[in-house]
């Protein structure tokens, strides 16, 4: 494994973990026992960066997800880098597969948040703490001047904002400077790219959720593929939908070609192209499969050359792609 620096003194594994399926993915209950030894071999992979958040966990304990990854690299805590989230709740009373969101990011909110955070996690500090999505209720001025003041407490170390506006960012930068901001970022996903700018003039990370479009850009789905109506995300995801699969045609080709040329698969080049366009930026594709972990690790000895990404971004910029879950389609011209 590789590794990066967020802002100028935060080291990650060039690919991090995004640990939410492991407690719930696609309607199906997670081993808890198989997950612990996952995570314990994604350590011995080189994998130092694990992600969470408060809000990851199932009906029976919404906060089910914090406790697994806390208790699993327990033994391992001095040699890896923690982040969770604070600031939303899901909706419940909806009958939506996808939940909505409600924010809530006031000050009393926050420091209760960290405190059972710190709790489930059984750890005194925490490397990386996300607002987990804008409270348009609370100034972020205010949201960064508590973590400020959690930093002063020693109760975490660094902060950064998710799904962030380049105004959001230097608002709360200019209060208490932010480390990383966490983002949905795949080829298939790509508005965030005007952040670059600012993200380097500050010095800030880009950690790039979904990276993989949630899963699709595997290359392992197609029209035949089911999901169960109710419980599994995907099937009201538009980039698994039956006619999304001709839309995507040419990008499913671009990737199993680019695969089959670097001897890699198409997932590692998706990786490869995000970690080869910025030195700054670090996907956490999620997993629940020792060989995805493996697959996902290699991406990172994939060497793409800037005249290879720009090709790729050229291809990206002109061909037909259906809508990517989380957002609207790319424009294409």
């Amino acid at each position: 494994m590789k590794y990066r620096t967020l802002d100028s003194d935060l080291t990650v594994s060039a690919v991090g973990l995004g640990c939410m399926g492991m407690s719930h993915a696609y309607g199906a209950p997670a081993n808890k026992k198989e997950m612990t030894e996952l995570l314990a071999q994604a350590v011995g992979m080189g994998y130092t960066f694990f992600d969470t958040a408060e809000v990851y966990g199932t009906p029976d304990n919404p906060h089910d997800n914090e406790e697994l990854v806390g208790a699993a690299l327990k033994p391992y805590r001095d040699k890896i880098v923690l982040a969770t989230k604070f600031g939303i709740h899901f909706d419940m009373t909806s009958t939506a597969v996808n939940k909505p969101l409600v924010p809530d990011s006031r000050p009393e909110v926050i420091r209760a948040s960290v405190d059972a955070s710190l709790k489930r996690l059984g750890t005194d500090h925490i490397d990386l703490y996300y607002q987990h999505r804008l409270d348009p209720k609370v100034p972020i001025e205010e949201v960064a001047g508590v973590m400020a003041d959690l930093i002063l407490e020693g109760k975490i170390t660094h902060w950064g904002l998710s799904e962030a506006t380049e105004e959001t960012i230097r608002r709360a930068h200019a209060v208490c400077p932010v480390t990383a901001i966490q983002n949905r970022y795949s080829m298939m996903a790509r508005w965030y790219e005007s952040l670059f700018p600012v993200l380097e003039e500050l010095h800030i990370g880009y950690v790039a959720f979904s990276p993989l479009a949630n899963g699709f850009l595997s290359g392992k789905y197609d029209k035949t593929s089911k999901f169960e109506a109710g419980t599994d995300y995907r099937s009201v995801m538009p980039q698994f939908q039956p006619d999304s699969i001709d839309q995507n045609r040419a990008l499913l080709e671009l990737l199993h070609r680019l695969a089959a040329e670097k001897n890699a698969t198409p997932a590692q080049i998706s990786l490869a192209w995000m970690l080869c366009k910025k030195p700054y930026i670090v996907p956490i594709p999620g997993t629940r499969k020792l060989n995805r972990l493996q697959e996902n690790a290699g991406a990172a000895d994939i060497v793409l050359s800037a005249a290879e990404v720009a090709l790729i971004d050229e291809a990206l910029a002109h061909m037909e792609m259906s809508h990517v879950f989380g957002g609207s389609r790319i424009v294409k011209e």
